[in-house]
């Protein structure tokens, strides 16, 4: 087979409908620990906030990804370099209905209150 005939799910992109459109809300928990560990102590909160929107990237496929204050106040509530080992963070894809956007879909994360992030699962919220 050569590289001209490769299906379409060969080449990566996959056919069908596309799941960017729906608007959904889900709650993830992000291990903080994994992504920052060797990263200089001066530079740990602002690359967990980094990291944090890469996850949403990930897991919602909306390049605009926007940061909930208290989620921030959350990061940085240890100092520069005292991050939280695990967040709980919920996820919601939104349409956006500025004038003139580049992307039609952005993600909103904000901070789910627990009392340990440690061993829960993704769950999909139903938004009231």
């Amino acid at each position: 087979m050569s590289s001209k005939t490769k299906s379409s799910t060969a080449r990566g992109n996959k056919p069908g409908r596309s799941a960017i459109a729906d608007v959904v809300s889900r709650e993830y928990t992000i291990h903080m620990h994994k992504r920052i560990f060797g990263v200089s102590f001066k530079k740990r909160a602002p690359r967990a906030i980094k990291e944090i929107k890469q996850f949403a990237f990930g897991a919602m496929g909306t390049r605009d990804v926007r940061i909930d204050p208290a989620l921030n106040k959350a990061v940085w509530e240890g100092g520069i370099k005292g991050v939280p080992y695990r967040l709980r963070v919920r996820i919601s894809r939104k349409r956006n209905d500025e004038e003139g956007a580049k992307e039609k879909l952005y993600s909103f994360v904000t901070k789910v209150p627990v009392e340990s992030a440690k061993g829960l699962q993704t769950v999909v919220v139903e938004d009231s």
